[in-house]
This record gives structure tokens, sequence and C-alpha cells, in this order.
């Protein structure tokens, strides 16, 4: 895996994102996978960053634990990605996953054909655009979700 500092044109918008290799980076970007998770703008390129060097002792910093979200950002940043990461914690944890069929679930409860409830789930960018062509509320996750059972 690799970490890159990436930077969204239109805010100027630094955040950190992983990928199996920079051609998997370029890959998904060229595809339009690639968003600022505060703005949702896909005019994203890599931005300046420095080499990552440990600690004395091969330790990192107290302030971000060894492959952190946030290492590297400044102690503001940091609080506000992680206060944002433990609301969307919160807002999943009182809804109902429900994996693949996102797709199929919003629609049949945008359309009363199911209980109106709070779910999340997996989407296709096709599908994702179907639904909101069709006037379904939906709004992508802005941290990755770890699928339950799979927590560290």
């Amino acid at each position: 895996m690799i970490i890159f500092d990436l930077r969204c044109a239109p805010q100027g918008h630094v955040f950190e994102a992983w990928f199996a290799s920079s051609s998997a980076f370029q890959e998904q970007q060229g595809r339009g996978l690639v968003a600022c998770p505060l703005c949702g703008s896909a005019d994203v390129a890599k931005a300046p960053m420095a080499p990552a060097v440990g600690a004395k002792g091969n330790k990192a910093p107290a302030s971000a634990p060894p492959g952190s979200l946030f290492a590297g950002a400044p102690g503001e940043v940091k609080e506000m990605l992680a206060a944002a990461a433990a609301f969307q914690k919160t807002l999943l944890a009182g809804s109902e996953g429900v994996g693949p069929r996102f797709a199929a679930e919003a629609r049949a409860i945008h359309l009363g054909e199911a209980d109106n409830r709070a779910i999340h789930g997996e989407a296709t960018r096709a599908e994702a655009e179907s639904l909101i062509d069709e006037g379904v509320a939906i709004a992508p996750l802005p941290f990755p979700m770890v699928p339950p059972g799979e927590e560290n």
C-alpha cells in the first residue's frame, strides 16, 4: 500500500488516500473514482508531501499512531477529521448495513416498497447516478468503512 497526500483544485483541501500502487491511483483518478472527502470534487491531484521517516528507535510520534489516517496533518486538521470520522461511525451505528444490495434497498425505500429506515452499503458509480437521477436521496461516506468483523 502507498499513501498519497492529495489536494482538490476548487477548495485546496488536502487529504490522505491509500492505493495499491502509483498506477492504481492514476487508474482510479482517470476513472473519476478519486474525490475530495470534504467537498466531493473529483478535480484531485497529488499534493507535495514529505517522505515518511521513522523517529529514533523507529517509533512514530505520540500524536499520531503508526499508519494513522491523519499522520502528518496539522493538529487542528487532525482533530476535525477525527471528529468527522467519529460522527460517521455514530451515523453508521444507527443504520442498517445492506452491503451490495444498497441500490435496490434505497430504491425500494424511496418507492415505499420497503420500510423507511437508514441504510448504508455499496453501490457502483452507475447505480449511484441512477438513484440520484430517480430522486433518491443518497450521499457518499467521506471515510472508508471497515466491514463488520474486520475491525482491528
